[in-house]
């Protein structure tokens, strides 16, 4: 698989999102992607308690350890690269967390409009 340009929604390089717990598509601690990312896993988002179990509620429980997929279940505070039509779901339930734009993919730009995307800076 090969990885797109690592350029975030601002324009500037990628900036890693999480290394504990190790995110990313490639688990890289990058939001990078690639056409075989069907997820568009390119949302560097903050994880709160509400985000976490809206999740859950939709059916992607995100709190519960996977270790056969190197998961180790996320917490209120963690950095996780989320899929972007998760995150644009999220929003419109108006549950939607802090993103973190230096370390969010351009691509999620593809899914989320960037003028959503800058409403949940923390950065």
């Amino acid at each position: 698989m090969e990885k797109d340009p690592a350029i975030n929604v601002l324009g500037g390089p990628l900036e890693p999102c999480s290394r504990e717990p190790l995110t990313g598509s490639f688990r890289d601690g990058h939001c990078n992607t690639c056409a075989q990312d069907r997820g568009s896993h390119t949302v560097c988002a903050i994880m709160t308690a509400e985000f976490l179990a809206y999740s859950k509620y939709v059916g992607n429980n995100l709190t519960t350890p996977r270790p056969e997929y190197q998961f180790p279940g996320l917490k209120p505070g963690d950095s996780w690269c989320l899929c972007a039509a998760r995150f644009l779901q999220a929003h419109d339930e108006g549950c939607a967390p802090k993103l973190r734009l230096a370390a969010t993919h351009i691509r999620a730009a593809d899914i989320v409009p960037l003028k959503v995307l800058q409403l949940y800076a923390a950065d």
